[in-house]
């Protein structure tokens, strides 16, 4: 009796280290917001928010190292979609209802739960129109308010609150109202201005290069104040975005 043939091995897929460095950057971020839930319970609100800023920072940062590296890879953006919910649509709702709501019951409850829902609906519109080959828009613009720029926003009653006092001082309803409205904002059809394909002259870049260092120092020395004074820009940015007459494409 003949030998067997010995089972044929597969050659082992192997892969640079730095190239995993995306995925390692999103699973940072996803660590960050849990975290950031779990300071939420103790009643750590500062730090809790702090960490969902910088998992924002971690979110804008592995996008674009994964495309320096070319690393992109389905498992990457599937990774990223789901970190951006913890981030920007489960961590925020939840530290407001337990810095403020948590007295409400029901009543807040419901208004993380109606953001939850918008914040996840944004983004699995954004993720469809991103997997389309046909579609066509300016991408200067994207359609409704982006998830990270509305997890800043519905923070804005604990950045206004940081910055004067160590409790709340708006009212409870004005802050369910405005979850709603944010989270509204994040469905709607509203044009808003993609920072990623803004230009500035080379003549204005002196200019620019000293306003980024001065928003610098000044977040690094009055934090929310800044914060509060970037989610008013912000806001005034969409309102032009709006009244400028440019529309984006609506198919998004």
């Amino acid at each position: 009796m003949g030998n067997l043939p010995e089972p044929q091995q597969r050659p082992r897929s192997e892969f640079p280290i730095i190239t995993l460095l995306p995925n390692v950057l999103t699973i940072a971020a996803i660590c960050a917001g849990l975290t950031a839930i779990r300071l939420g319970v103790e009643g750590n609100y500062e730090l809790a928010v702090q960490l969902v800023l910088f998992a924002g920072v971690l979110d804008g940062l592995d996008g674009r190292l994964a495309r320096a590296l070319k690393s992109d890879s389905k498992m990457g953006a599937e990774l990223d979609s789901l970190a951006d919910f913890l981030n920007f649509g489960v961590a925020p709702p939840l530290l407001i209802y337990y810095w403020a709501l948590d007295t409400t019951r029901s009543a807040g409850w419901i208004c993380v739960l109606i953001f939850a829902v918008c914040c996840v609906v944004r983004l699995a519109r954004f993720n469809v129109h991103a997997k389309s080959e046909t579609d066509e828009f300016d991408n200067r613009f994207f359609v409704g308010v982006p998830a990270p720029a509305g997890a800043l926003l519905v923070l804005l009653p604990m950045f206004i609150s940081f910055s004067i006092a160590e409790k709340p001082v708006l009212p409870v309803a004005m802050i369910c109202l405005h979850m709603v409205f944010v989270g509204w904002l994040l469905i709607s059809r509203i044009p808003t201005w993609s920072f990623k394909t803004l230009t500035v002259s080379r003549e204005n870049v002196k200019f620019f290069l000293v306003g980024i260092a001065f928003t610098g120092a000044a977040a690094l020395t009055y934090a929310w104040v800044t914060l509060v004074a970037l989610c008013i820009a912000y806001v005034g940015a969409v309102i032009w975005a709006l009244v400028s007459g440019k529309r984006p494409d609506t198919s998004q």
